[in-house]
């Protein structure tokens, strides 16, 4: 039976994930070190395309095992993303449809996870961030808030499992199950109200120290019951009188990896029909499980989702599917809506949509020492709500320093998991990471964050579904601390709730004196963070997280740069604003990590041109390294008092003034609030959902067919959607503001597909689309696949000179039946030779063996031993044959005839029994 990785080999798998892969390792591949162009020459190590016809693949298989986890693994080139390759049951390769490539050229690949790069120990990764450590100066202890949501409550708890009949959800072969850990107080009469949680993306099985991904479990492992790990943060609610239940989703991790969406819909599927059971238990008590019966009835109408990683991510799509329902053929739920969603916990989640939820209420935890979901994506949950709709719900991000990704579940902690467990943060052994190694003042143990994370989860259901305002100061900015979280360092910010209207650098805003920069932008004169010139980054920020395309339009922030102080930075909104009321204005600014004492006067002015100085704030970076995404925004508020005392007109804010106070820096202004107390009631906007699906449809013989993307826009009212059209060529996009109402065709992508008879590779035309205002956003990405229908050449080899003397290469002649509408790469692997002596590794170039294998001629050994060992060939569109060469060396050694022998690779990446065979001898000189 194979596993995907055996725990007892983690720090090579940490060493994978980390990039720091030693080069013989990582030069896997096949020939030349020189970007591919999909048409011919050649591979970066550890590269290669697989299979023949329109089953070509493209390739990487990393050095050591990458354990199973929440990122999604990414093949980029360059800034633009090609596809979610698939994992291989090895462990350690991926795979994608060159159709799913989308362009034909290939430079720069790149294999990325959460914003880091997986496939090199050099180069601009977002691992490498900073120069050098920069962990900030201790700061002094946030002042307590009013209450502590940490602390128990007065209940017993009692707890208990329950497990149904599985449940079939829409694109998973397997059943998926439903099983769950229910935590509730004991003794108490009535409705309470219920918080579930759903669990990421982890590995499904184990045996001993092996673990798998799965699904089902084959005979002899067990499920790794991630659904237990939150049993301390279930019993903390259950004591305040919560019943929490923590459901079970093996089954889809063993299998999303195939789902566009990662597996989103799915999950929210999952969580929507355990809320239907628990609905049915609640009207009908004596139908429940005994676990169900031993608890408080459950009150469906005060609902809390907790989601980890991508269990974030699922449970916010269920917030979402439940007010604004989902198209049929996607879901697996289809039953009638009988809860109300409070609000969200999302711990360290994915949102490869970016499409949260405006009129939920959310925490988003930011785990600093995130080793998984590392780029911190989540805060996409804060940032894209604004303006989206004109709800009142609190959005908060939670940053949590010294906090990894692992250990918000005990059931991925090691010495607390009944399965193998790790630390998902990366330790290099040849350099301590100075904020997130282990024994550092800032990293946190296991027990720590673990405590911190039940802390703010149970501070949420007190905000959201008990009402309790005084939890308000614990998660919108405030800078007030929950002693039970202790010693973990915990800050946050906020937007929505009570804020008024506001300094948006997305929304028709101009600057002077500062840059008006791009989150996502490849060009760094428009980017907001960039190279420095040198080959370095300057960091990584969860707020400047990369999505779909290599580039955004209207995502920003104001970017300020100075040497000397003195020099305002101006910020003019599209039309004057009202600050009227407001006692305070709130800004959310990035600083570098590291850095302390960044001084800003903050000045506003209205529209007849009369200014007033608020006062000054001052700002000290996160601790941040090179593996830390650590630019993130403190909030920072400053009384509107002064500009009352000075008789401006806060009806009509017209300009916001940064002055920098520090002799230097850098900062970005991220947004800027009319802020007031209070958490107003929550109002669902009755808004339009767009879904974007997926046509394939074969190419045809002869003419030209045009096909529309399939789009439906569902709901109620009108509101606005960008939508990227993506070159199926070069990967760039063309984007347009879109406005789109239930019923109308306002998103229309036409494709037009033009049918021959040559072979070719299958042709995705990929749109993808972000909510603006006034709309939710269901599956984000679509399009048109259009499938070639046209044989595969037959492949044929002939010797050009395949028996010569040392020092001569030994040549072939691929041919192909009849040309190709594309450029057909055929690999040959070295296989052992049939009979008589082999070439060995002294025998060839050294130069040439160590480039494309990463191995050295010493010691000496047959060819078929070197791993990896493959010869290429690029048969050029339109053309029927090309050369292919091994080249040898002369030397004074006596030696007989010496033979070589290179099988042809089929669809999956396997020597064909009966394919085409390279076979040649080499002659002693002498």
């Amino acid at each position: 039976m194979h596993f995907a990785r055996r725990i007892g080999v983690t720090a090579a798998a940490v060493l994978a994930l980390a990039g720091a892969v030693p080069a013989a390792a990582r030069a896997a591949g096949p020939p030349g070190d020189a970007p591919v162009v999909a048409d011919g020459n050649g591979l970066p190590p550890g590269w290669r395309i697989t299979g023949e016809g329109a089953d070509r693949r493209l390739e990487w298989r990393a050095a050591a095992d990458v354990p199973m986890g929440d990122a999604r693994v990414e093949f980029r080139s360059g800034d633009r993303l090609l596809g979610v390759p698939a994992p291989q049951r090895d462990g350690r390769t991926f795979r994608l449809p060159l159709e799913k490539a989308r362009t034909t050229v290939l430079t720069d690949l790149q294999v990325t996870a959460g914003g880091r790069r997986l496939d090199a120990a050099d180069g601009p990764t977002a691992r490498q961030g900073l120069r050098g450590p920069a962990p900030a100066a201790p700061p002094g202890a946030l002042p307590a808030a009013r209450i502590d949501p940490g602390r128990p409550g007065a209940y017993r708890t009692v707890s208990g499992e329950y497990a149904l009949p599985p449940v079939r959800l829409p694109g998973f072969a397997a059943p998926v199950e439903m099983r769950a850990v229910v935590v509730a107080p004991k003794g108490i009469r009535g409705p309470r109200p219920l918080a579930l949680f759903l669990h990421g993306r982890h590995a499904t099985c184990y045996r001993g120290g092996e673990v798998t991904g799965d699904w089902p479990c084959p005979a002899g492992t067990k499920p790794i019951p991630s659904h237990r790990g939150y049993l301390r943060d279930q019993q903390l609610l259950a004591s305040q009188g919560y019943v929490t239940v923590s459901i079970a989703a093996n089954g889809i991790n063993g299998q999303d990896w195939a789902a566009e969406d990662g597996g989103a819909q799915a999950r929210s599927s999952l969580v929507r029909q355990h809320l239907a059971r628990w609905a049915d238990w609640a009207a009908r008590p004596s139908t429940a499980p005994a676990a169900v019966r031993n608890a408080p009835t459950a009150d469906l109408s005060r609902v809390l989702l907790v989601g980890h990683s991508r269990g974030g991510e699922g449970v916010n799509r269920a917030a979402m599917d439940s007010l604004y329902p989902p198209p049929a053929a996607q879901d697996g739920y289809r039953g009638r809506v009988r809860w109300h969603i409070r609000g969200t916990v999302l711990i360290g989640p994915t949102i490869f949509g970016q499409n949260p939820v405006a009129d939920v209420p959310s925490v988003t935890v930011l785990p600093g020492c995130d080793g998984d979901v590392s780029d911190l994506q989540g805060e996409v949950y804060v940032d894209g709500t604004r303006g989206v709709s004109r709800g009142r719900a609190l959005h908060s991000a939670v940053y949590v320093v010294g906090a990894n990704h692992n250990f918000f579940n005990s059931e991925w902690t090691p010495g607390q998991a009944q399965a193998p467990a790790d630390d998902d943060f990366w330790d290099d052994p040849d350099e301590r990471d100075p904020v997130c190694s282990r024994g550092t003042r800032t990293r946190l143990t296991a027990d720590q964050q673990h405590r911190a994370g039940a802390t703010y989860i149970a501070t949420a259901a007190r905000l959201f579904v008990a009402g309790d305002d005084r939890a308000r100061e614990l998660l919108d900015g405030t800078g007030r601390r929950a002693p039970s979280a202790d010693p973990a360092r915990v800050l946050t910010h906020a937007v929505g709730a009570a804020r008024g209207a506001g300094f948006l650098p997305d929304a028709g805003v101009s600057v002077t004196g500062a840059r008006l920069c791009s989150a996502v932008d490849p060009d760094p004169r428009v980017a907001c963070l960039s190279g420095d010139g040198q080959g370095q980054r300057q960091g990584v920020s969860p707020h400047f997280a990369q999505w779909e395309t290599p580039r955004e339009t209207g995502r920003r922030a104001v970017a300020l740069t100075w040497s000397a102080p003195g020099s305002p930075a101006r910020v003019r909104a599209e039309r004057p604003l009202s600050l009227a009321g407001a006692p305070e204005l709130a800004l959310r600014v990035i600083v570098p990590p590291g850095t302390s004492g960044t001084r800003l006067d903050v000045a506003v002015g209205d529209a007849r041109g009369k200014r007033a100085v608020l006062g000054r704030v001052r700002l000290d970076g996160l601790p941040g390294s090179g593996r830390t995404a650590s630019y993130w925004a403190r909030e920072v508020r400053v009384p509107l008092a002064a500009a009352v005392r000075a008789g401006l007109d806060l009806r009509r804010v017209a300009t916001l003034e940064l002055t920098p106070r520090s002799a230097s820096g850098r900062a970005w202004l991220m947004d800027a609030w009319a802020w007031r107390p209070g958490t107003p009631a929550v109002r669902e906007a009755a808004l339009p959902r767009v879904d974007i699906g997926r046509l394939t449809v074969n190419e045809g013989d002869s003419g030209v067919r045009t096909y529309r993307v399939p789009v439906r826009v569902s709901g109620h009212g009108s509101g606005q959607v960008r939508v990227y059209v993506l070159d199926p060529a070069t990967g760039e996009a063309r984007d347009r503001l879109v406005t789109v109402r239930p019923g109308g065709r306002a998103i229309d992508v036409p494709v037009r597909v033009t049918g021959d008879r040559l072979f070719g590779y299958d042709v995705t035309h990929d749109v993808v689309v972000k909510a603006v205002h006034g709309v939710v956003v269901g599956a984000h990405r679509g399009g048109v696949t259009a499938r070639n229908d046209d044989p595969m050449p037959r492949i044929t080899v002939t010797p050009v000179a395949d028996r010569v003397t040392e020092g001569q290469p030994l040549t072939w002649r691929v041919g192909l039946s009849e040309p190709a509408a594309v450029g057909i790469q055929v690999t040959f692997a070295v296989a052992p030779v049939t009979g008589g002596p082999e070439l060995s590794t002294k025998d060839v170039d050294p130069a040439w063996l160590e480039e494309n294998t990463g191995e050295r001629p010493d010691p000496e050994r047959p060819l078929s031993k070197v791993e990896f060992l493959v010869l290429w060939v690029d048969v050029p569109a339109g053309a029927t044959s090309a050369e292919v060469s091994l080249p040898t060396v002369r030397d004074t050694v006596a030696e007989p005839a010496e033979s070589v022998r290179f099988r042809m690779l089929g669809e999956d990446g396997e020597p064909q029994n009966a394919g085409p065979e390279l076979t040649g001898t080499v002659l002693n000189a002498s």
